[in-house]
């Protein structure tokens, strides 16, 4: 039985529950320092993601990408590009308030201002940096694992599954 009170992830999944709201659209943030990846431990299921979220109605993809970024982690971003797009009828959450959202994800490489600012928020477990090698190995959401495999094997493609 599922837990109620923890956010699940589907893609690709035949049994994933029906959306019983629009599509969600939402932006994640690709920021490396060093060779490394940032990754955030998500509060809601305990598993690893990237950082980003939902836009809002009247924001740019690009100042929700900036808000998102700077609400999950402290830091400003200063410069984006966008990645790849993923906008797959299978990419589906269920979360603990019982909305079961599409989702549609917009990808950006980001460069920040500042790690010095780095913090971690309510919505975060844990914000770590991790190597090319150690990211296989992670345990990441389902809706996160097509766009952790594209960062690892870049496409050639700005739309993805």
């Amino acid at each position: 039985m599922p837990d109620a009170s923890k956010a699940e992830f589907f893609y690709g999944d035949p049994n994933a529950p029906r959306p019983n709201r629009p599509i969600g659209v939402g932006v994640l943030a690709l920021i490396e320092r060093g060779g490394e990846l940032l990754m955030e431990r998500r509060s809601d299921c305990g598993r690893w993601g990237f950082v980003g979220g939902a836009i809002e109605a009247e924001e740019s993809l690009e100042d929700g990408l900036r808000r998102e970024t700077l609400e999950e982690t402290g830091l400003v971003v200063v410069e984006e590009e966008l990645f790849a797009v993923f906008p797959g009828p299978s990419r589906v959450v269920r979360y603990p308030d019982g909305n079961v959202v599409r989702l549609m994800t917009f990808v950006y490489r980001a460069e920040v201002e500042d790690f010095g600012t780095l913090r971690r928020s309510e919505e975060s477990q844990e914000l770590r940096f991790f190597r090319r090698k150690e990211l296989s190995g992670l345990d990441v959401i389902e809706t996160s694992k097509p766009i952790l495999e594209a960062y690892l094997d870049p496409p050639r493609e700005l739309f993805l599954k």
